[in-house]
């Protein structure tokens, strides 16, 4: 009895350090610093110039690229939800792969929602993501969460995509297989639903404002007119199990396989060919214009790799 007594007095503190761990914080929204420690006088010294760190990843999905601040933006769906909730936080690199911020978004989880980001995209100086059944926007100068557009009926929103007049386009990857788009006043609707679709992640917007969107259970690209939903066309990937979207204004499409580890390119009227290989889990890519590279999260092998693409 004495045991059982303690064992449950054990268990009893173990439930309420959970739960008070789980209580929302009131505190303001803090945005992370750049990387940098506290010296010996008390004073924050930055990372000096002769010094490069590498890595600061936990189950890196997918990344964009911040133009303005010449920065790669870095999801990270963090640890599994059935461990904790609302561990999802998002990293800045340098565009040589280099940490810039390692927690940007989630240095503190005051102010924050933040569960299992995935998807990403950049448009008008906001910052999107794909959380779970949730769409939510930051500010991109200040990391601040802006706002929270929850889908009905989402089971696990993935890849996502905003047009130039603001309409959001985000997968789900788990059924019912779906795109959902969302307006610029916070509207929600089915926009693609069922077939074609088969397991959908990766969306992109082409040169022509069409909604482009990549399978995971098979090989297809997929383009749908914007309007009405139709399917345009369907070209194919070098291999299936495809994750990651890039379309360049030349209208050349790059797709990277998170089930078989290669990049596909696709010239305009040409078929796919592989010009990368070997990349684990090769997940939700991002387009550096300026240095022109692909930057392709790695998810479980908590890393980000590098491809420059040839001229």
């Amino acid at each position: 009895m004495k045991a059982f007594f303690v064992l449950t007095l054990a268990a009893l503190a173990l439930m309420s350090n959970i739960a008070l761990a789980q209580k929302p914080s009131t505190k303001a929204f803090q945005a992370g610093q750049p990387l940098g420690a506290v010296n010996e006088a008390g004073k924050f010294v930055p990372l000096s110039d002769n010094v490069k760190v590498y890595g600061s990843f936990r189950f890196a999905e997918s990344c964009v690229y911040d133009a303005t601040r010449d920065l790669i933006v870095v999801m990270n769906a963090g640890v599994p939800q059935t461990q904790e909730e609302n561990d999802g936080y998002v990293s800045l690199l340098n565009p040589d792969g280099s940490v810039h911020t390692t927690k940007w978004i989630g240095a503190t989880r005051d102010g924050l929602t933040l569960n299992h980001p995935l998807g990403s995209a950049i448009h008008n100086g906001t910052l999107y993501t794909a959380d779970i059944d949730v769409v939510r926007t930051f500010d991109l100068a200040t990391g601040k969460p802006g706002k929270a557009y929850p889908v009905e009926g989402a089971s696990f929103l993935n890849g996502i995509a905003v047009n130039k007049e603001g309409t959001i386009f985000v997968s789900n990857s788990r059924p019912e297989f779906r795109v959902y788009q969302i307006t610029a006043d916070g509207k929600v609707s089915l926009f693609v639903d069922g077939d074609p679709l088969n397991i959908p992640n990766g969306v992109a917007i082409d040169q022509d404002g069409n909604v482009v969107v990549v399978n995971v259970g098979n090989n297809d690209v997929m383009t749908f007119d914007p309007a009405s939903g139709k399917l345009i066309r369907t070209e194919h990937a070098a291999e299936g199990g495809n994750d990651g979207l890039v379309i360049l204004p030349d209208g050349t499409k790059y797709v990277s396989s998170v089930r078989f580890g290669s990049v596909s390119k696709i010239s305009p009227g040409k078929p796919a060919q592989v010009i990368a290989s070997g990349i684990p889990s090769a997940a939700s890519m991002g387009y550096d214009s300026k240095q022109k590279q692909l930057i392709i999260p790695m998810n479980n092998n908590n890393a980000v790799a590098f491809l420059k693409l040839e001229d």
